[in-house]
């Protein structure tokens, strides 16, 4: 089982346009990975993704197609 911890909130402005992991952890969902939310300081959120290493499979497919989409 595919597992990783997460924080939702960038530390830098900069990390926002690179990384938006909001997005990243809808994706996950989409494509039925279990998304939970550990914990949250503030603004900041600390969240896990688990799912199948089909699910993540799924999950890179759609990545790469938001990627194409976005250039």
């Amino acid at each position: 089982m595919a597992h990783a911890n997460t924080r939702t909130a960038p530390d830098h402005a900069s990390d926002a346009a690179a990384l938006d992991t909001q997005a990243l952890a809808a994706l996950a969902r989409d494509a039925g990975m279990l998304v939970i939310l550990d914990g949250q300081i503030g603004r900041e959120r600390y969240e896990s993704v688990t799912g199948l290493v089909a699910t993540l499979a799924r999950f890179v497919r759609a990545l790469q197609l938001s990627a194409l989409k976005a250039a």
